[in-house]
């Protein structure tokens, strides 16, 4: 199938109505209908403003990159970033064609065994 692979980068402890933007990315993902969707932690990264952000070992609170990343149809991406301009949030976020499928998804539990 044909769709949507749409990434966003957050900061690990930044906040949208109490919530971690990247929690609230996925909570309102669900909302929408939308079938799945992750989040990854950075060991490193830096953003537009160039500051280098690290996970050390004496670090509590960090202000990591994370990505939250969902595989979606055309319209269930335009509603996601429309619920975000709504919302009034900034966020990066990174927007590519992609295909997509299950491998082996149609088979029953019945048949799966048998070329094995």
């Amino acid at each position: 199938m044909q769709g949507i692979y749409l990434k966003f980068y957050v900061h690990e402890n930044r906040n949208h109505h109490h919530t971690l933007v990247y929690e609230w990315l996925l909570e309102q993902a669900k909302k929408l209908g939308i079938h799945g969707g992750s989040a990854f932690k950075a060991i490193a990264g830096f953003g537009r403003h160039g500051i280098l952000h690290e996970d050390h070992f004496f670090e509590l609170a960090g202000d990591l990159p994370v990505e939250v990343v969902f595989m979606l149809s055309e319209e269930e991406a335009e509603r996601l970033l429309e619920m975000i301009r709504v919302e009034g949030l900034t966020l990066f976020y990174v927007r590519m064609p992609a295909e997509y499928g299950v491998i082996n998804g149609e088979k029953s539990s019945a048949t799966r065994g048998e070329n094995s």
